[in-house]
């Protein structure tokens, strides 16, 4: 089977790299981008199966990536989850009704975010790998 491919939208760079050793250590092929402006560009190269995206991003924010994704037909059908260290209560439901998958706050666990993608992308359910 072949790996399927994750877009991470995080402009963090900690949190890039916590991202990057949970996700590969579980066989994920990963492409990043910092900004909203790099977001949709990654979107267009990589064609990912499904997409991490934080709200508080330069360059516009999560949400105006979601609804452009949301808006442009090749993306309407990739999963989005959008991680926030944002208020969840003004957050989640917007998140939501914009076509966002799931919702998951930071810091998130990391088994919840697997079991997530793995139902989001068609996959059997992770055996947790955590990184050594």
């Amino acid at each position: 089977m072949s790996n399927k491919k994750l877009l991470v939208v995080e402009d963090d760079a900690d949190v890039r790299f916590g991202f990057h050793v949970l996700l590969k250590a579980n066989h994920y092929d990963l492409f990043f981008a910092a900004d909203s402006i790099s977001a949709m560009s990654e979107a267009h190269k990589h064609r990912p199966d499904l997409i991490i995206l934080d709200l508080g991003l330069p360059g516009g924010g999560g949400f105006i990536v979601l609804d452009a994704l949301r808006a442009d037909a090749s993306f309407s059908a990739i999963p989005v989850i959008v991680v926030s260290a944002r208020d969840v209560r003004a957050n989640k439901e917007r998140a939501l009704n914009a076509g966002a998958r799931a919702y998951l706050q930071k810091p998130w666990n990391d088994d919840e975010l697997l079991t997530i993608i793995a139902q989001l992308v068609g996959q059997p359910e992770p055996s947790i790998s955590q990184p050594s």
